[in-house]
């Protein structure tokens, strides 16, 4: 049974390489696109810290402040 699902009637080699050429392909994308995530949130709590309490306040009336905070906290500022 097992051999079966290993071997693929001669076609296994081909069909497990795929598989894990594919897996390995999407797993490296996800590292990079959450390093870069991480970078590009660093760089946003580091221009929040440098606005004064006015520019505070309205920035984090924007809507696309509210959007970028959603899934993070930003309580480490």
């Amino acid at each position: 049974m097992i051999d079966n699902i290993i071997y693929m009637n001669g076609y296994g080699v081909f069909v497990w390489s795929a598989f894990s050429f594919t897996l390995t392909s999407f797993v490296v994308l996800y590292k990079i696109i959450k390093i870069q995530l991480v970078k590009e949130e660093l760089k946003f709590k580091l221009k929040f810290k440098k606005l004064n309490y006015n520019e505070a306040n309205s920035a984090k009336a924007q809507k696309i402040y509210r959007e970028i905070l959603t899934t993070r906290s930003i309580s480490k500022i």
